[in-house]
């Protein structure tokens, strides 16, 4: 089976931001993406769970894009827009895909 390059584009950001992310997102012509609730993890400032937090504002989302390579600056742009004044991780890695006409 032939294969087709992509990247894949993972944006880990707080749950209050979803929104303005995934608009951003769309302005800048992404057309799909997934949306994943984070449970917890660690970083700069120690380890944090999801449990027992009140409200949205208080966990994160992944916001997950598999796009042509051509289109990853307009999506980075896009993305780093939003990310770069909150808290988030944004990171990018090569993948394959079977249908390419739908990326």
């Amino acid at each position: 089976m032939q294969t087709h390059q992509a990247k894949r584009v993972e944006i880990t950001i707080e749950a209050i931001m979803q929104s303005r992310l995934t608009d951003a997102l769309k302005k800048a012509g992404v057309t799909g993406f997934t949306v994943l609730p984070v449970l917890g993890g660690s970083g700069r400032s120690g380890a944090w769970t999801r449990s027992g937090e009140i409200g949205r504002a208080a966990g994160m989302v992944q916001v997950i894009c598999i796009i042509r390579p051509e289109r990853l600056n307009g999506l980075l742009d896009a993305a780093f827009a939003v990310v770069e004044k909150h808290i988030g991780v944004v990171s990018v890695v090569d993948c394959e895909v079977l249908r390419a006409e739908r990326f």
